[in-house]
């Protein structure tokens, strides 16, 4: 037999066949496509804010204290630390920053997972009504609560600003701790946060096997012990997850603390950004770390060898608890009414100071007449400076107004469009390849910037692209980039989820018929999933219109709706802000209820609703 030596192939033509067999697969091209991206547009901000800490800002307090225009030191660190106004301009801040995010935590959990034990796993009635009205909260803008609050118990002996409805109507003035700071910020970030505790604690409840509690119930073991030993324990991943997300959510907000007066890290930034650019970039970098650090809790928490098995395949059976015939209606009333202030109330609220002659001032109730109440303050279509309007039309008329809302329209449709669609690509990779550390890399870049609070992703891009090389401030493509960068984890963990329920063979055999790719998602996969995909592109849109943390440092106020807030605030026209906040609501449950309707998607589905 005669033996043909083969020619051995280079190394050189090896690695070039292996590069083309590896972006043959257009999974693969996404993966290094999106890892590019995700790495430059997650990184890039971080590494510029870091830069700015140490760089020396002309007119600022670290050019004084070094004496020098340019360069870099350290002193913006050793001021901020160590300096005379270290209390005033970082601890303080940092202790009320963890106070409210920790106590926000404990709320939310408190409150949605008893709501989402009574609704899953007791005979409550009105389950329906409530369950829809629960998450009324987290659909609306942040501020909504703070605003109530402030018309609520406001009065001008303690706040000095305006009476509000107990002051006005009953002459009953309530303390500042209660009006103002710490004890109202954790209250209202608490409700607000409230339906994540509700849908991921609701979730497991609903779903976990009876078998497991009644085990321990035929060993004659007390409720309390089930409740704690077996029953909560089961639910720690929904309670780690929901301390994340308030966690991180509640350490960036800023107008829940802007609105009730408490000084925590995301409102002392905006204090220092001029006089101390450098030391308020220290804060931010400070809430990085500390939303980095939260997720790592979180995942460290999750590597035990506890095993939180609920669904176990042997039993579908879940428990209901009888909480007695007078208990039933009892508790649904209570949350009716807590539901109501939270849900409903705020919507009358600020439709009512709209139509009040000077807003926060109820005194005409004494003297009813329907006269007493005024439309001027929608339909006033000339710039008047007298009657409080400052020179300000009306809002049906005021081009400010318009024009934010539009910009906010435009905002929320193109970073929702960009957003779902780079999600979507992600997840469709991400499912392909999954066991690789490519897609592991992009995944987790992707989804950093949720992980981050909205302030300091914020400042982050601001630092980036407001200099002299990239000067992006105050334009809708800087708003747009940002808010696609922020949302693309909506998109990218709900197109993940959906691509990995799909089987490879319903691509093969596409494959094999030599389908390309854009048909293969087009005319197959889109289709198939196409409510959890739409969902991808309705969460950021839905966000967006209520955010204000994420874009309030990249254009000016009037750019987009909801920063239009403080600037009529600051004008004293508190008609014109509750106005804006009441178009906003009925914007958002306008697009909302389309939703529902369109796609049947809404949030608490499959819980008790």
């Amino acid at each position: 037999m005669e033996i043909i030596n083969a020619r051995p192939i280079s190394k050189g033509k090896l690695f070039w066949a292996k590069v083309k067999t590896f972006f043959s697969k257009p999974q693969n091209v996404i993966l290094v496509l999106m890892g590019i991206i995700c790495t430059f547009t997650t990184f890039a901000p971080i590494i510029a804010i870091i830069n700015d800490t140490i760089q020396i800002h002309p007119g600022t307090i670290d050019a004084h204290l070094t004496g020098k225009t340019e360069g870099y030191t350290l002193i913006n660190y050793i001021d901020l630390f160590t300096g005379p106004l270290a209390k005033i301009n970082l601890w303080t801040p940092l202790l009320n920053t963890l106070i409210l995010a920790i106590c926000s935590c404990l709320v939310s959990i408190i409150y949605g997972g008893l709501f989402a034990f009574l609704v899953t796993r007791t005979n409550l009635k009105l389950k329906k009504y409530l369950s829809s009205i629960f998450i009324f909260p987290y659909i609306m803008p942040q501020w909504t609560l703070a605003m109530v609050w402030q018309n609520l118990f406001d009065s001008i002996a303690v706040t000095g600003t305006k009476n509000g409805l107990l002051a006005g109507l009953f002459n009953i003035t309530m303390p500042l701790w209660w009006c103002q700071g710490l004890f109202p910020s954790i209250l209202v970030l608490g409700l607000h946060y409230a339906p994540f505790a509700y849908i991921l604690i609701g979730g497991i409840f609903r779903n976990m096997d009876a078998n497991l509690e009644e085990a321990a119930t035929i060993l004659d073991t007390p409720k309390w012990k089930i409740m704690t030993r077996v029953t909560l324990p089961l639910i720690k991943p929904a309670i780690l997850s929901t301390i994340l997300l308030v966690f991180g959510s509640s350490m960036g907000s800023y107008p829940v603390p802007h609105f009730l007066r408490l000084t925590t890290l995301s409102t002392k930034y905006l204090e220092m950004n001029v006089s101390r650019a450098g030391e308020a970039s220290i804060l931010a970098v400070i809430m990085m770390f500390l939303g980095i650090g939260i997720m790592y809790f979180n995942q460290r928490s999750l590597k035990s060898k506890k095993s939180y098995t609920t669904v176990t395949g042997k039993s579908g059976q879940t428990s209901v608890i009888n909480i007695g015939k007078a208990g039933k209606h009892i508790v649904a009333a209570i949350f009716f009414i807590i539901t109501f202030f939270t849900s409903v109330f705020p919507i009358i609220s600020f439709a009512f100071e709209t139509f009040l002659p000077n807003p926060g001032d109820y005194s005409f109730f004494y003297t009813w007449n329907a006269n007493n109440l005024t439309t001027k303050w929608w339909t006033t279509s000339e710039n008047l400076t007298e009657s409080g309007m400052y020179g300000q039309k009306g809002m049906l008329y005021n081009e400010t107004i318009w024009r934010g809302f539009g910009g906010t329209m435009l905002v929320s449709v193109c970073s929702a469009l960009l957003a779902g669609t780079l999600g979507t690509l992600i997840g469709y990779a991400v499912s392909k390849n999954r066991r690789s550390k490519l897609s592991s890399y992009v995944n987790g870049v992707a989804f950093l910037p949720y992980l981050m609070p909205s302030v300091a992703v914020g400042v982050a891009f601001f630092v980036l692209f407001s200099n002299e090389y990239f000067n992006l401030y105050n334009t809708y493509l800087l708003i747009i980039i940002v808010g696609t960068v922020k949302y693309i984890p909506f998109a990218s963990r709900s197109s993940l989820n959906s691509m990995l329920q799909l089987s490879g063979e319903i691509e093969e055999a596409a494959l094999i018929q030599g389908i390309p790719w854009h048909k293969r998602m087009l005319n197959i996969i889109i289709p198939i999933q196409k409510s959890t995909i739409i969902s991808g592109y309705l969460l950021p849109f839905m966000t967006c219109l209520r955010e204000l943390s994420l874009f309030m440092l990249l254009c000016v106020q009037g750019f987009i709706l909801s920063t239009s807030l403080d600037y009529f605030d600051e004008m004293g026209l508190y008609a014109f802000s509750s106005g804006i906040n009441l178009i906003l609501i009925v914007t958002i449950l306008i697009f909302n209820t389309l939703v529902n309707k369109i796609t049947g998607a809404s949030l608490d589905k499959g819980i008790g609703g």
